[in-house]
């Protein structure tokens, strides 16, 4: 029998009543997402399993690279995924599937996305999977490091450092200005605005709270 979040999601995509918020039409997919659709997929069902949350991802590359293979940024995070070098190097010992580094490579470059995620996600504690998922992209946006201290410092402040948004989310350990907004910004665009798109166009589940 199909999992329970896979047989919903067929349904209400068939009889077209998912719920998706109406900013979702405002987003645009790139013509680029199309071709790497498969390959997504495919990675995401390795390392989560058939209910994985495609369109969280989908949404991540959106984010991280616009779904544009060969792009660098200012400070040397490549490929499709944003890899940095040393990040890249480091994830095959942890993660063996992921395969020779390659971030210029789509199959390695989505292998290793949700695969670092899945790692991230397995280090993180949160009430529900919505939350879990903010801190999981909030550490590959950032850092797991930062977020260790992120949950250390909101608890000393005596906030509820399983909880990411308006709690963990307030709450900056050390960050400057400029890389605090861009962190906090990461999760909310991704399960907030960007995966909806997804979720519409027939990419798959995502995570809703």
């Amino acid at each position: 029998m199909p999992d329970k979040k896979i047989l919903a999601f067929i349904i209400c995509s068939l009889l077209g009543f998912c719920a998706v918020p109406a900013h979702a039409a405002e987003v645009s997919i790139p013509r680029a997402a199309e071709q790497h659709k498969a390959t997504l997929t495919r990675a995401a069902h390795a390392f989560w399993g058939l209910d994985a949350p495609v369109s969280v991802f989908a949404a991540q590359v959106h984010t991280e690279s616009w779904w544009k293979n060969d792009t660098v940024s200012s400070v040397g995070a490549q490929g499709l995924g944003q890899f940095m070098p040393s990040t890249a190097r480091w994830l095959p010992s942890v993660a063996p599937e992921t395969g020779e580094p390659a971030p210029f490579n789509p199959g390695w470059s989505l292998r290793a996305l949700c695969a670092y995620d899945r790692y991230l996600w397995e280090r993180v504690g949160a009430w529900s999977e919505y939350e879990r998922m903010a801190f999981t992209l909030s550490a590959y946006n950032g850092g797991l490091g930062w977020v260790n201290r992120d949950k250390a410092r909101a608890r000393k402040l005596g906030k509820d450092d399983r909880n990411w948004f308006d709690h963990v989310e307030n709450v900056n350990s050390g960050r400057s200005a400029a890389a605090f907004r861009e962190n906090r910004n990461y999760p909310r665009l991704i399960l907030q605005k960007r995966q909806y798109a997804y979720i519409k166009a027939g990419w798959g589940p995502g995570i809703e709270p």
